[in-house]
C-alpha cells in the first residue's frame, strides 16, 4: 500500500504543484485548504506525512499542527512545515508546535521530493531489536511507541521518541551531533542546525531538566 500524504495550504497552485510530483512518486495524495479542514481529513486518513504551511485563514499552520499533536492516532504521523517564512522564530515556533521538520518554500521539487522520501523511507525502517528500555523511573517501549517517566505517561512526536531511543540506547555514551543527525534524521535529510538543540530541550521540558546531558562542543548524554 502507498504512503499517504496530506497536504494542507490555501494556494491551489502549490497544492496542484505538490500534488502532481508526489503522485509521481507513487503516493497517495490528499489535499486541505485551511487548518480546520487539514485537521479532520488527518483524523478521517491517517496520513504518513502531513506537509503544512504556516499562512492559513481560519487556523495557522502553528495552530493546526498543535491541534494534530493532541490526535493519539496521528502521533506517529511527520508533520513539516512547508511555508514562505524563513525567519528563525517562524522555524522555532514550528518546531515547538511538535513539527518533525520545517522547509522554506523556495525549496526545489526535486530536493523536496528527496526529502520527503528520505523522511518517509527512515519511518518505514522498523528494528528487529525493537525493545523494552528501563532505565530508573523512564520506560521507554519501542515497540508500542510509548514513554513513562515516574509513572507519567507521555507521547512524543516521532523524532523525540527517537532521538531518546538513541539516547537511551547506550547510557555510557556520549552520542555526537553528527551522528544523532544520521541515525535520527539521515544522511539524505537536511536540517537545520538548531533542531537537535530544539528537540532535546523540548526533551527536557517534559522529561525534566536534567534527564539530558549536554557535552559543550561534542554531544549529548542521557544521564542515569
Amino acid at each position: 500500500m502507498s504512503k499517504k500524504i496530506l497536504l494542507i495550504d490555501d494556494e491551489l497552485d502549490i497544492l496542484e504543484i505538490l500534488s502532481y510530483n508526489l503522485e509521481k512518486e507513487g503516493y497517495s495524495i490528499y489535499t486541505a485548504t485551511n487548518g480546520n479542514e487539514g485537521i479532520e481529513k488527518a483524523k478521517e486518513i491517517i496520513p504518513d506525512l502531513i506537509l503544512l504551511d504556516v499562512m492559513m485563514p481560519e487556523k495557522d499552520g502553528i495552530e493546526t499542527c498543535q491541534e494534530l499533536r493532541k490526535v493519539k492516532e496521528l502521533q506517529k504521523t511527520l508533520i513539516v512545515f512547508l511555508s514562505a517564512r524563513s525567519e528563525e522564530f517562524s522555524q522555532l515556533a514550528g518546531f515547538q508546535a511538535g513539527a518533525n521538520d520545517y522547509i522554506v518554500k523556495l525549496i526545489k521539487p526535486k530536493i523536496l521530493i528527496s526529502k520527503v522520501n528520505a523522511l518517509l523511507q527512515l519511518t518505514s525502517q522498523v528494528s528487529d531489536n525493537a525493545k523494552l528500555i528501563e532505565i530508573g523511573d523512564l520506560i521507554i517501549d519501542k515497540d508500542n511507541f510509548r514513554v513513562s517517566k515516574s509513572g507519567q505517561q507521555f507521547l512524543l512526536p516521532k523524532k523525540e521518541f527517537d532521538l531518546l531511543y538513541l539516547l537511551a540506547s547506550n547510557t555510557e555514551k556520549v552520542f555526537k551531533r553528527e551522528e544523532i543527525l544520521e541515525k535520527v534524521w539521515g544522511n539524505d535529510v537536511i536540517v537545520g542546525e538548531r533542531t537537535i538543540d530544539v528537540h532535546i530541550r523540548r526533551l527536557r521540558e517534559k522529561l525534566g531538566i536534567n534527564t539530558i546531558q549536554t557535552l559543550k562542543g561534542i554531544g549529548y548524554k542521557l544521564i542515569v
